[in-house]
């Protein structure tokens, strides 16, 4: 089992990264095998509605790592998204590389979703229920924990300090572990994802 960290953090080794890396220890201690991307530095295109994506199942925009994402998605059963918060959001970074990863990509459902975010004081719940709405659409369990999934701390040497944060982190690594566990136990024996109805989209407008 495989689960995949996004570090949506400008920041490749700052707190987002420092909940991050407690979650993936948690979970390799737990015989799950973690792979963190980090979305890097440059500037990061929003989704422009072309639709090309629904005839070759890659974003035509090829300059980050969404068609790199997409290309694993196959081998990996749990997926945990770290952000910081801006303006009580997540950052501008990451909604604009998720609106892509999730509008281009496809299989998540069944995988196991987390959010993660990381603030200096406030504005981390409103962050988080905004992650939280891409696996929700997308038929994908959420891993919860202990505590809104949240680290506090200016530098990656506060949240080192937030006992509190970290622990929470540690739960949800945990949790995620269990459930994978369950999951896959249950495919041994023949459980499988419910099959999926023909989505039906309704227009309000008549």
């Amino acid at each position: 089992m495989k689960v995949l960290l996004i570090n949506g953090s400008p920041h490749k080794e700052g707190c987002t990264n420092e909940a991050l890396c407690e979650v993936a220890k948690t979970l390799e201690k737990n015989g799950i095998e973690t792979v963190t991307v980090h979305i890097g530095t440059k500037p990061i295109a929003g989704c422009i509605a072309c639709g090309s994506c629904k005839k070759t199942g890659k974003c035509f925009v090829n300059d980050d790592k969404v068609n790199e994402i997409i290309d694993i998605l196959p081998e990996i059963d749990g997926i945990v998204v770290g952000s910081p918060v801006y303006y009580a959001a997540p950052s501008g970074q990451i909604c604009a590389f998720l609106d892509r990863l999730f509008f281009a990509g496809s299989g998540f459902a069944g995988k196991v979703g987390a959010a993660v975010v990381s603030c200096r004081r406030g504005g981390a719940t409103a962050a988080f229920d905004v992650l939280n709405k891409y696996f929700a659409i997308s038929s994908m369990p959420i891993a919860t924990s202990q505590y809104w999934n949240q680290v506090h701390g200016s530098t990656p040497e506060d949240v080192r300090k937030d006992e509190e944060g970290l622990q929470t982190m540690r739960t949800l690594g945990n949790n995620m572990a269990w459930m994978l566990k369950c999951f896959e136990l249950g495919k041994k024996n023949g459980i499988t994802i419910p099959e999926r109805e023909k989505q039906i989209r309704t227009n309000f407008i008549r």
